[in-house]
């Protein structure tokens, strides 16, 4: 298994982890629905 990581201002990572507990996921959950989404918009 590969790990990602990356850096975000503090700001960033408050939101997104306010998003990812409103949505009931994980951050791998969230990562690959926002993958499944960006390719949807492209028709892929």
């Amino acid at each position: 298994m590969t790990n990602i990581n990356f850096e975000v201002e503090d700001d960033q990572y408050e939101r997104l982890k306010e998003t990812k507990e409103r949505h009931g996921l994980t951050w791998k959950g969230m990562m690959l629905y926002a993958e499944e989404k960006l390719d949807s918009e492209r028709g892929e």
